[in-house]
């Protein structure tokens, strides 16, 4: 089942964000060439692709995984959340309506 993982950054977190985001996106990575990834990406706190020094409030990933207990285990072992970049994490089941 596809499951939406939702990071919520913490104030003033860029710069933690930019030093554990090789870590984070090699975890992405390996979930990616699992054929398990349907999409990750964070969330501007501005309304521009590059929001600078504004920086990020959050991340969305949505992938695959067997339960929601495996889903958990994996959001809760997220370089983001050991780093002190998100404040808050959670994990829904979700299901995929469009594009089919």
């Amino acid at each position: 089942m596809w499951y939406a993982i939702i990071g919520e950054d913490k104030p003033n977190s860029l710069d933690a964000r930019q030093a554990s985001r090789p870590a984070h996106l090699e975890r992405l990575h390996l979930l990616q060439d699992q054929g398990r990834l349907l999409l990750a990406g964070p969330f501007p706190a501005i309304d521009s692709d590059n929001p600078g020094p504004a920086g990020f409030s959050g991340s969305l990933i949505v992938a695959e995984f067997e339960s929601l207990e495996q889903a958990n285990a994996w959001a809760i072992a997220d370089p983001y959340l050991a780093a002190g970049v998100y404040a808050s994490v959670s994990v829904k089941p979700f299901k995929k309506a469009l594009p089919a």
